[in-house]
């Protein structure tokens, strides 16, 4: 496929999708600086399978490669969006190694929103961290004490569909620098990771949050503690 190719299509395809008069209101719920098409989730899912089922990803450089190029050269927000759907294609699942760090890396620090950084974190990130703790756990590390907000917040979040499988230490170790940051985004990632674990085992997370009341924001608490009183009430 030439340079640029792909690209052109997928924006031909979107524009073709689009309705132009959810555009705005796309844009200002996202914050964005982007612009949107306007096609809504389920149109712009139908858009990418019908645009990406002809590639033929032989390598994991061909298909990093039509990545960086959706990524690099998208003017709408939707054509990043389809720079994340392939990355998670089916046929892309050998290439989910250390190798694609990097990529994730730019990603997050060049993507710097929530809807970008969570989708990464979560479903690509997380699965790499399960299949190489090793390593990831000490990248992991050096991302929660980093100076870029968004590598912070992976480093939290990443686990957060590990459930029983879930390495404590790691996520907080990963929180702790975090502590005392005035960021809203890492504050809600420290209560979300907390909240998320809860549901498998309460109990570490109410230790966790009565030895840390002192540093702990008022937000990061009441989402860590939100299911198990949720439980409690119910109970």
């Amino acid at each position: 496929m030439k340079k640029g190719s792909l690209l052109a299509a997928l924006r031909r395809e979107l524009a073709r999708a689009a309705v132009p008069e959810k555009a705005a209101g796309m844009q200002a719920y996202m914050k964005s600086a982007m612009p949107y098409h306007g096609v809504p989730s389920t149109p712009a899912r139908q858009v990418f399978k019908k645009v990406f089922a002809p590639l033929v990803l032989e390598d994991e450089a061909t298909w990093r490669r039509l990545v960086l190029e959706l990524w690099r050269g998208a003017r709408f927000r939707e054509e990043r969006y389809g720079a994340l759907w392939l990355c998670g294609d089916g046929r892309a699942r050998p290439f989910q190694t250390l190798d694609a760090l990097p990529l994730y890396e730019e990603i997050i620090v060049t993507g710097a929103w929530w809807d970008y950084v969570d989708d990464v974190a979560s479903h690509r990130v997380g699965p790499i961290l399960r299949a190489f703790p090793g390593p990831m756990k000490k990248t992991m590390l050096e991302w929660s004490r980093c100076d870029d907000m968004w590598k912070r917040r992976t480093s939290i979040i990443c686990q957060l569909g590990f459930k029983a499988e879930t390495d404590l230490d790691l996520l907080f170790r990963c929180i702790e620098p975090s502590l005392d940051s005035k960021e809203f985004f890492l504050r809600k990632a420290i209560g979300w990771a907390l909240r998320q674990y809860a549901w498998t085992d309460p109990k570490p997370v109410l230790r966790y949050v009565e030895e840390h009341e002192d540093r702990l924001s008022g937000l990061s608490r009441r989402e860590a503690l939100k299911n198990i009183r949720r439980g409690a009430s119910s109970g």
